[in-house]
């Protein structure tokens, strides 16, 4: 793929909306690397224009950030339903595109998507920023290291404690097409393929648990390999945490609780750039035995500091430079491929057999 040379080496972005998404990750990611220039957002109302970002435009129009000639790139961070047709509008615009997970609500969707990035030559990639939580590296690490010899059982959680339906809010409408399974059960799916690659079947019970609830707020899947044994879950009714990863090989265990603090550090006006950024608190560090030769051994293994802003260098380097995506859009192209399974799965009530792709 031959990209557009990108004047003067900075990537001029616009933000398709400045929601939670736009506010807490993408805007202040990219303002902390300098070679992206956030020049335009939009919005819904004009009435809350100020955004805190120097020189940047506020539109109501989509369309004004495909009519600028100065905009690059485009990320589309708007509600999950309308993904497909912003982000279409924008590779025919000549933009580069940064989807929001999830990618698509459909595999058609998603295979329309690719062709019309092939087509008019331009990056096009899904942020599926949690690759860069510090505990999923960790376990990548320990894995690729064969540190437990050879994975029988993966098992990762994701779990929060929302009892309470906000109303108002297009997350909780099902002609949204939201939901958990495509909210945290993407971010799941995603890092279950970097570690094991696509399953040869999905087994998948979705349900609402939650009073009041329209869309689905738990899952428990299960991804089936000929050797190893992949389990996701998650719930938005767990009081009390339990472990986020439990991961056990013919050589020993991993077991690690806590979330990575990235989020947080956001939420609370925190940027990239000191060298503790995504480091863990020791008390939550993960612990792993192993039994070798008879002999069993524990040890407390340091989480390796998360790193969000890898996302948008890859991206970066990947526009101007040519560089391989981090995260093609045919990654996110395997995760709706997933959630169609696992959502059939659950109608149909049976184990689904996946074909190549």
């Amino acid at each position: 793929m031959t990209l557009s040379i990108i004047m003067n080496q900075t990537i001029v972005v616009a933000l398709a909306s400045f929601g939670m998404s736009g506010r807490i990750f993408h805007a202040p990611l990219l303002s902390a690397d300098s070679r992206f220039r956030i020049a335009r957002i939009c919005r819904r109302s004009p009435m809350s224009a100020h955004v805190g970002i120097p020189a940047v435009s506020v539109s109501t129009r989509f369309e004004d950030l495909l009519n600028d000639p100065a905009i690059d790139l485009v990320i589309v961070n708007t509600p999950d339903d309308t993904h497909f047709d912003l982000a279409l509008r924008a590779l025919q615009a000549g933009k580069h595109v940064v989807v929001e997970k999830p990618f698509t609500q459909t595999v058609e969707q998603a295979k329309t998507l690719i062709s019309e990035a092939r087509r008019a030559d331009r990056l096009l990639s899904v942020f599926h920023n949690r690759r860069w939580d510090g505990d999923f590296l960790t376990v990548q690490r320990l894995l690729q290291e064969g540190s437990l010899g050879r994975i029988v059982q993966y098992e990762a959680h994701f779990d929060r404690y929302r009892p309470i339906v906000p109303e108002n809010t297009w997350k909780e409408r099902p002609e949204s097409g939201a939901g958990l399974l495509y909210n945290l059960g993407s971010h799941m799916i995603d890092q279950a393929l970097v570690l094991f690659g696509m399953p040869e079947a999905v087994t998948a019970h979705l349900g609402i648990r939650r009073s009041g609830s329209g869309v689905d707020d738990w899952h428990d899947i299960h991804l089936h390999y000929s050797d190893t044994s992949v389990s996701i879950r998650a719930s938005l009714l767990v009081c009390e945490q339990g472990p986020r990863y439990i991961i056990h090989g013919d050589e020993g265990s991993f077991y690690k609780y806590g979330i990575d603090p990235q989020e947080e550090a956001l939420k609370n006006g925190e940027l990239p750039g000191d060298s503790n950024w995504g480091r863990e608190e020791k008390r939550w560090w993960g612990t792993m035995t192993t039994e070798r030769k008879g002999l069993r051994a524990t040890t407390t293994i340091e989480t390796l500091p998360g790193n969000y802003p890898a996302y948008y260098e890859n991206v970066y380097e990947a526009i101007v430079n040519g560089k391989p995506p981090a995260v093609p859009a045919e990654d996110g192209l395997r995760v709706i491929q997933i959630i169609e399974a696992a959502k059939r799965s659950n109608t149909e009530r049976r184990t689904i057999a996946l074909g190549s792709i």
